[in-house]
């Protein structure tokens, strides 16, 4: 099961993949350490297979569900207060 998202909302990379290929409209492929475990981009777009246009600091990157989480829910059960249980 894939895991779904808004465009514009953030996400953080919860797992590297092997390599990253780019949103460009000739993508290249580029290893996975042009980003970092952790680090947090915006989702822009969808892309068929469980892909998703994320932008980071370094571009604009497709990358597979799998290796990104929401973050702006999270924040927003912070803010109000609410525990995982209450979901």
């Amino acid at each position: 099961m894939s895991k779904e998202f808004v465009i514009g909302e953030k996400v953080r990379v919860i797992t590297l993949p092997p390599y990253l290929k780019t949103a460009d409209p000739m993508p290249m492929l580029r290893p996975a350490e042009v980003v970092t475990l952790g680090e947090e981009g915006i989702v822009s777009d969808r892309r068929p297979a469980n892909y998703w246009a994320v932008r980071f600091n370094q571009g604009t990157f497709l990358i597979d569900s799998q290796y990104i989480e929401a973050i702006t829910r999270i924040t927003e059960q912070v803010d109000l207060g609410l525990q995982p249980q209450d979901l």
